[in-house]
């Protein structure tokens, strides 16, 4: 080991096959690496796999942390239970014009007055070059320096706490990036027995996964037990190549439920998974992977079919009926739960017990940071929908039956683009990655010129919000808008009844309206730009909210809805 410039010499651990240890002495900042037998002698030392800290990127030196000394212990993390929550996505990087933690933290005040509950990062473990949206992770223990480090991170945890806000953090495992990932070097963290799209496989199951396992829970207990972060969000586990009769998605999901119980915060995971399986979110007692939550695309994918009409790849197997498709996935969770997919060319999903299965396993949203950043140019709906219509996906989203989730900016309808960036220091990355982004979107009919470079930092400042915006009248209409019905659904028990069998939806999938019921609560869309008179079912609501002018509904219970707008309606 070098440390600080001298070198210790490493012993095997009887007790552990396969590790090495030495004790020696440091203190916070102290900078330390490894060098492995089969290293050049030229060569410089590794960074610590475990490390926490890279003060000069991935290929640097680790720095030791000293864990007591982040931050000031902030106040109680809030126990705001997942069926009240209300997230928001921000990636640190563009949320704010410098790109920090302590940045980011001096606009919560924009959150708490937006009424969520929770602020979901995306990753922010250390990875080649400045800029980028985080997935080419390559040190999962590290928090990337440019954005503050581990002491920034700790900052923002401890402000947002202070805020009444919890924090949900964005991590990879099925991967880690192409440059600065020194593990394998280290033991047999990958496997050639399965293959991604990223190359080997992380080895969850072949020989010596064991330890490889330990690795990752390891990283997934640090971010909730020292940075103090209340849950996780897993990126694609769909992706995770794991043959084992106990996955280690079952291993994460015990383990962080055992540090919820000996802490007593409510800590959780939420999947990105696409195989439309409801045992990713069914308990373990009962046969599941024991995850509290997932993400659900088919609500996004037919709320936005119905909003763009848009009908190219996955879309396409949503556009010849959207609102239908919307109304199914509002009910039944996921709009493919054994039925074909054009997309895929087979059967795809299997049913979600609707009468059994809480609403709150599900996150419902209009956009992501995948929504909008794997689009050719990163337009956001603000791009290309009215006003009208952004105040009607709004309002689907949160005051319908899912735990609803924002993207950063979304909720003054930005006119800003998020697109894909990265910043490759390997010139020969860096020309793959661009001309790979233009070859995909080439066969789609696009022109190479027109699909931005992910290597000009010119795409990274055009992805920045606009904090001028949510001034301005029109972006301040729609705040306010996302405003009412986060309070509305803060102070109605229906907006947030767990029970999806109790929802109702109807739809006239010409005329372009959809309504639905969740208690006594009533909302009413109209997507056309024409008035429609919609029966309503029952007398006795009244608007309680409206985006343009709507009167209260007759005698007879239909309501007179102008074009592009949405209705809330109560007792």
């Amino acid at each position: 080991m070098l440390l600080d410039g001298a070198t210790y010499d490493m012993a095997r651990d009887p007790d552990r096959d396969g590790w090495w240890t030495v004790e020696a002495p440091a203190a916070d900042g102290s900078r330390y690496g490894f060098l492995l037998d089969g290293d050049s002698p030229g060569a410089g030392a590794r960074p610590d796999p475990r490390g926490r800290r890279l003060p000069d990127g991935p290929d640097g030196l680790s720095a030791v942390v000293d864990l007591e000394a982040l931050a000031p212990r902030p106040a109680p993390a809030p126990r705001t239970r997942l069926q009240d929550a209300v997230l928001y996505e921000l990636h640190i990087g563009t949320f704010t014009p410098e790109g920090t933690f302590d940045a980011a933290a001096a606009r919560l005040g924009h959150l708490t007055a937006l009424g969520v509950t929770h602020v979901e990062l995306m990753p922010v473990c250390s990875f080649s070059g400045r800029h980028g949206w985080g997935y080419d992770g390559v040190a999962p223990w590290s928090v990337h320096e440019p954005y503050g480090g581990p002491a920034g991170l700790a900052r923002f945890t401890a402000a947002a706490h202070e805020a009444g806000l919890g924090v949900v953090l964005d991590v990879v495992h099925n991967h880690l990036g192409p440059s600065g990932n020194h593990l394998p070097a280290f033991g047999p963290y990958f496997t050639d027995s399965h293959h991604t799209p990223w190359g080997s496989a992380v080895n969850l199951d072949a020989a010596g996964s064991d330890e490889v396992r330990a690795y990752l829970l390891g990283s997934a207990l640090a971010w909730l037990r020292d940075y103090g972060i209340d849950g996780l969000r897993l990126d694609a586990v769909h992706a995770l190549a794991d043959d084992r009769a106990l996955t280690f998605l079952e291993e994460l999901s015990a383990a962080v439920d055992e540090l919820a119980a000996d802490t007593g915060r409510p800590l959780f995971l939420i999947a990105e998974s696409d195989r439309c399986d409801p045992r990713t979110t069914t308990p373990r007692a009962a046969g599941g992977l024991g995850l509290h939550a997932q993400w659900n695309d088919d609500f996004h994918h037919a709320l936005h079919c119905a909003l763009t009409g848009e009908s190219q790849a996955y879309y396409a197997d949503f556009a010849a009926a959207p609102l239908g498709a919307l109304a199914k996935t509002m009910t039944r969770v996921f709009f493919h739960d054994g039925t074909w997919s054009s997309f895929r060319g087979r059967t795809h999903g299997r049913p979600v017990d609707h009468r059994r299965t809480p609403a709150h396993r599900f996150l419902g949203y209009t956009q992501t940071h995948d929504q909008i950043g794997n689009r050719a140019l990163g337009d956001r709906l603000s791009a290309s929908l009215s006003p009208g219509l952004l105040a009607c996906a709004a309002t689907v989203a949160l005051t319908g039956p899912f735990v609803p989730m924002l993207f950063m900016g979304e909720e003054w309808g930005a006119r800003t683009p998020w697109q894909y960036f990265t910043d490759h220091p390997d010139p020969g990355l860096a020309e793959a990655v661009r001309s790979g982004r233009r070859r995909e979107f080439a066969a789609h009919g696009w022109k190479a010129e027109e699909i931005p470079d992910p290597q000009d930092p010119a795409t990274r400042d055009r992805s920045r919000l606009d904090w001028a915006e949510p001034e301005q009248a029109v972006h301040a209409r729609l705040l306010d808008w996302y405003r009412t019905l986060i309070a509305f659904r803060r102070t109605h028990h229906d907006l947030r009844d767990p029970d999806l069998a109790a929802v109702r939806v109807a739809h006239d999938e010409e005329r372009r309206w959809l309504t639905f019921r969740r208690g006594d609560v009533r909302v009413a869309v109209n997507l056309s730009p024409d008035p429609v008179t919609i029966a309503l079912g029952r007398n006795g609501v009244r608007v309680l909210a409206a985006w343009e002018p709507v009167a209260h509904p007759g005698p007879d219970g239909r309501i007179h809805v102008p074009g592009e707008t949405a209705v809330v309606l109560a007792p």
